[in-house]
């Protein structure tokens, strides 16, 4: 029930956001026209409010909680009691939030840099939302530790063990920002007079981009646990797939200023240390590169795959639980690329508070992450709602897919070109009273218009794919598809269970990026600035 109704609302925020990203794309490319009442800047934090934080951090959480509960021999009645009280407090936080975006008084966007302030009420609302989320994780570690007391000496079971992972990184990266918010409070009541903005940044982005890799590290998941099981084959190494968690988790918190390259106040070695975090993290991606292509082909090659690249005809395409992860993945391919770009500082210059940083986003989570969710919806919705995936919604979902992925191609496509030749992000339509330079976007615009029009029509066909299979697809079971290790593996190392000795590892890699230039921003602080509304 608990992952049901985490999964009702986000795929509510997902149609809501959807339709809020078309209104944006179409008023980008100067389609649309807006309401005196709604302006672009409003839309563009709503939807940034809906998708990046309600739909993920929803799915997450309905997601682990599902994969605990059916690892672990269900959930401790505590832990459920955790995990509806953290659900109210998250929509209650989300209510708090949206109310002032709804009046225009929080029109800041996702990110809610100072010195623009929305209404005190905004930041309550994201703190009630992190609350939530502690909440959360702290109900997933006791049911671990509970699990662990009972069966001492073995490995956590690996979904568990990536849900353990997400939640470290959950709670440890949602601290830089709670303490953000908190300042921010009084500022924006007016109970302080001034905020200290380039601390105020340094601690969102410490948030950040660790955020970015939770909803990669859950994808992840589904690529070595969920994958192999649906295409019929085995997992690639249970202790290498346990190595690339603790990189991911360890190497992650530490890379905040590859965002943060062009902001002065921060000296070249600190930043050169957060971009060599940044690049690092390339490092066990390309072992999951390697690990996921690995599996496929063994287990297509078992079906009767021949030649070099023959075997790939026998993966199962038509099967949407395969076909939007493995897009998915392919996307990436581009979407990593892309990210080392941006965390290379020559490169970055170029780059910067452009559309490319968009396109860029969208390709990586709009693409990679989101569409990894898409295609584990089309079990996990069926397994806990007791009913079947059945060939009609199946056949849907490869044509959802498909429409997604073209979607993505023309936008993403589109927001990366035409960032290259210098459109800023984060602006409403506007000719810079008929510059050439800008008249010279608009055809590439019309393809982001493009592009976001298939997108919402994918949303539409995912929602009623998700609704349908919650409440009216036939009543049966469905499999929870964790795939099993190799026979003749070797036994994984018990060292890998050690989390608080990877916790220590990871806080004394926050504590090398992090403590000089925050004592620093602290100790040699600005006169700071009082509240803007820029809107």
């Amino acid at each position: 029930m608990i992952s049901r109704v985490y999964m009702i609302v986000a795929f509510t925020a997902l149609l809501l956001g959807g339709f809020l990203g078309l209104f944006q794309g179409l008023n980008r490319a100067g389609l649309l026209e807006l309401p005196h009442w709604l302006n672009y800047y409003q839309i563009l934090t709503a939807h940034g409010v809906l998708l990046v934080v309600v739909l993920t951090a929803f799915f997450t959480i309905g997601y682990f909680y599902a994969a605990l509960s059916y690892n672990l021999g269900g959930l401790l009645p505590q832990v459920r009691k955790m995990a509806w009280i953290g659900f109210a407090m998250k929509i209650i936080g989300f209510v708090f939030a949206v109310i002032p975006i709804l009046m225009n008084e929080a029109s800041v966007l996702y990110t809610f840099y100072p010195p623009m302030a929305a209404s005190p009420y905004f930041y309550i609302g994201l703190t009630l939302i992190v609350l939530g989320v502690w909440m959360c994780a702290f109900g997933a570690f006791m049911n671990v530790a509970h699990w662990r007391k009972q069966n001492k000496g073995q490995n956590l079971p690996i979904l568990s063990y990536f849900a353990t992972a997400v939640f470290v990184l959950l709670f440890f990266g949602s601290i830089p920002v709670a303490i953000e918010v908190l300042t921010l409070i009084p500022w924006s009541f007016g109970w302080t007079e001034t905020v200290n903005v380039m601390l105020s940044r340094t601690l969102f982005w410490a948030f950040g981009h660790t955020l970015v890799n939770i909803w990669y590290l859950t994808a992840v998941s589904a690529w070595y646990v969920i994958v192999p099981k649906i295409i019929g084959g085995r997992r690639f190494s249970d202790t290498i797939t346990r190595v690339v968690v603790i990189l991911l988790v360890v190497m992650n918190i530490p890379g905040g200023f590859h965002h943060q390259i062009i902001d002065p106040g921060i000296s070249q070695p600190v930043k050169y240390l957060h971009v060599f975090m940044s690049l690092a993290i390339a490092f066990p991606s390309l072992m999951t590169a390697y690990a996921m292509f690995s599996v496929f082909e063994r287990t297509a090659r078992k079906k009767g795959g021949t030649g070099l690249l023959g075997w790939y005809k026998k993966l199962p395409w038509g099967d949407v639980r395969f076909l939007a992860p493995m897009i998915a993945m392919i996307a990436f391919i581009p979407g990593g690329a892309g990210g080392i770009a941006q965390t290379t500082n020559q490169l970055n210059q170029v780059a910067h508070n452009t559309l490319w940083i968009v396109g860029h986003f969208h390709l990586t989570v709009g693409t990679s992450v989101v569409l990894t969710f898409f295609g584990i919806s089309y079990w996990l919705v069926p397994y806990i709602s007791g009913r079947t995936l059945t060939p009609k919604i199946n056949k849907l979902g490869v044509i959802q897919t498909l429409i997604w992925t073209a979607g993505m191609l023309f936008m993403s496509g589109a927001m990366h070109w035409v960032g290259l030749l210098g459109a800023p992000r984060r602006t409403s339509y506007t000719t810079y009273f008929d510059n050439a330079t800008a008249l010279s976007w608009n055809p590439y615009l019309m393809f982001l218009a493009v592009g976001g029009t298939l997108l919402i029509i994918g949303v539409v066909m995912q929602v009623y794919a998700v609704f349908y299979l919650m409440f009216r697809a036939p009543k049966g079971k469905t499999e929870f598809p964790i795939a099993e290790a190799e026979d003749k593996e070797m036994k994984t190392p018990y060292w890998t269970e050690r989390w608080g000795t990877w916790i220590v590892v990871m806080l004394l890699l926050i504590a090398m990026g992090y403590v000089i230039p925050l004592v620093d921003f602290i100790g040699n602080a600005p006169p700071g600035s009082p509240p803007f509304k820029t809107w």
